[in-house]
């Protein structure tokens, strides 16, 4: 793909996912969370030029820098969207100013990056930011399942072990 259109699809996926992200949305645990940032790195990765060729190392190393800021701000984007179970058992989310915060953060600091690389003399594609966009996403989604999985309710009343019936939960007296 030509440069203008990676930039468009990175600008249009960036817009999709922040826009989506602000209004309530139900988290299906049973559904494939991985498969967008899956499918985004495969796009990424496909690109010949992921790494300049002239700047072998610097380039690796801002790679290495980008990635370790979609990881944290993937992971810093979770841990601020609030989460919430419905008396039906669906389970909620929402991002909150502070992600919006988090965001804010991880796009001056990969516009930083950028900066440097382009100081140094290093060709950077925008391969490399699909890529962080991937771990981005993929971070945040993992996070953000395993989040519902812990606040979901339990499916209705179990049994103790050796018990035939399910029998509801009493309370203990001290």
């Amino acid at each position: 793909m030509s440069g203008l259109v990676n930039a468009l699809v990175i600008a249009a996926v960036v817009v999709l996912v922040i826009v989506r992200q602000f209004r309530a949305q139900q988290i299906g645990t049973g559904r494939r969370w991985w498969l967008v940032p899956a499918i985004i790195a495969v796009v990424a990765l496909r690109e010949p030029g992921i790494v300049d060729a002239h700047h072998h190392t610097a380039s690796i190393a801002l790679l290495g820098a980008e990635l370790l800021i979609g990881l944290a701000t993937g992971a810093g984007w979770a841990w601020t969207t609030r989460i919430w179970a419905q008396p039906d058992g669906s389970v909620w989310s929402k991002s909150t100013k502070a992600s919006v915060t988090v965001w804010i953060v991880g796009i001056a600091l990969r516009v930083g990056l950028y900066a440097l690389g382009a100081a140094i003399g290093v060709h950077q594609d925008s391969a490399a930011l699909l890529v962080a966009l991937a771990a981005t996403l993929l971070v945040r989604s993992g996070i953000l399942m395993w989040r519902a999985q812990s606040i979901a309710p339990a499916a209705g009343p179990t049994t103790a072990y050796g018990d035939p019936m399910a029998r509801p939960a009493r309370k203990e007296r001290v």
